[in-house]
């Protein structure tokens, strides 16, 4: 069974060693990065673990942008190990479940940005719903959803 847990002292260090599958450095942060990132912005952050039956195999992060109203799905990533096995899918429907609770402001909408490059996380988002806003970010083009 896949939750999500809030990251904190008992898992942050199972995050910081989840690990990439080839190449995929260029789509995803490193999770110290990421985490740091949260650290910085907890005010309108939440990081949570991706835990199935306890163990930690990937992390998301959810914040809030205050100047847009819009929540974000800042990074998911499920380590080489754990990948394929629908935990991705799952972790960002329990994330857009946490959404619409509404944590940190009353926002209907849901932006993430991918690489296109980057085949299996664009097919994941549109499968979820998400679309192309027309707006790109560097090198990734951003995708929004209604909820």
């Amino acid at each position: 069974m896949i939750t999500l847990q809030k990251v904190d002292e008992s898992n942050f260090i199972a995050c910081f060693n989840l690990k990439l599958g080839e190449g995929q450095d260029k789509f995803v942060s490193h999770p110290v990065r990421s985490l740091a990132q949260a650290y910085v912005y907890y005010k309108q952050c939440t990081p949570f673990a991706v835990c199935r039956d306890g163990e930690v195999v990937g992390y998301v992060m959810v914040i809030y942008d205050d100047d847009e109203e819009t929540y974000n799905i800042w990074h998911l990533m499920i380590d080489k190990a754990h990948q394929g096995k629908g935990y991705g899918r799952t972790a960002m429907e329990l994330a857009l479940a946490y959404i619409h609770t509404k944590p940190f402001g009353d926002s209907n909408r849901v932006l993430l940005t991918v690489n296109p490059e980057n085949r299996t996380a664009c097919g994941l988002y549109r499968a979820l719903g998400f679309s192309e806003t027309g707006r790109c970010n560097e090198d990734e083009v951003e995708l929004g959803l209604s909820i």
